[in-house]
């Protein structure tokens, strides 16, 4: 099999349609049967897109944990982790955007959802979000940072908006947000 490696890339800030998105994860999701599995098939498919739609997958991924970046889901990862540091919020996102499209739309509106989710292993996926970084390189040879225009796409880490926290360590507030999560992992 014959790879381009070869490219002429140019700096980009196009996300991937965010149908296409959701169908790569679904199709990960229908042929892995745990993360390592997940990871292993993801960064497969993505090598055999080209550079422009790796760095859209990656630029997707980055609006989708922007987007995520909420009181009442750090909360439930609070809940579900035992307390959830910004690293350790990052990686339940990357989780949480790794479940499917519903489960994460649902969990946005409703984080209470998750208590079908709180006894897997790992509510926690950090190497998701680095998928698209190692296809494109085995695709490129080159770094994806590198070709992503930062002038023109805002929705990174540095960029997240302040979150005013309606909840606290104390059990109290945490029931407030997610009662029937709070109670399966604490009683």
């Amino acid at each position: 099999m014959f790879f381009k490696t070869n490219y002429d890339i140019s700096k980009t800030s196009k996300m991937m349609d965010e149908n296409q998105f959701w169908e790569i994860l679904k199709l990960s999701l229908e042929n892995s049967s745990n993360l390592t599995d997940q990871e292993r098939y993801l960064i497969k498919y993505l090598s055999k897109l080209t550079p422009e739609e790796i760095i859209g997958f990656r630029l997707r991924t980055d609006k989708l944990l922007y987007d995520s970046y909420i009181s009442d889901l750090w909360c439930a990862a609070y809940i579900i982790n035992g307390g959830c540091s910004d690293d350790s919020f990052e990686y339940f996102r990357t989780w949480l955007i790794s479940r499917g499209k519903e489960i994460y739309y649902t969990a946005i509106k409703n984080p209470d959802i998750l208590i079908d989710y709180a006894e897997e292993d790992e509510c926690d996926f950090e190497s998701f979000w680095y998928v698209a970084i190692e296809a494109f390189k085995i695709v490129t040879k080159k770094e994806l940072y590198d070709y992503i225009d930062y002038d023109n796409f805002t929705y990174i880490e540095g960029n997240y908006p302040e979150i005013k926290f309606n909840w606290d360590d104390t059990p109290e507030s945490q029931k407030k947000i997610c009662p029937k999560l709070f109670k399966k992992c604490n009683g």
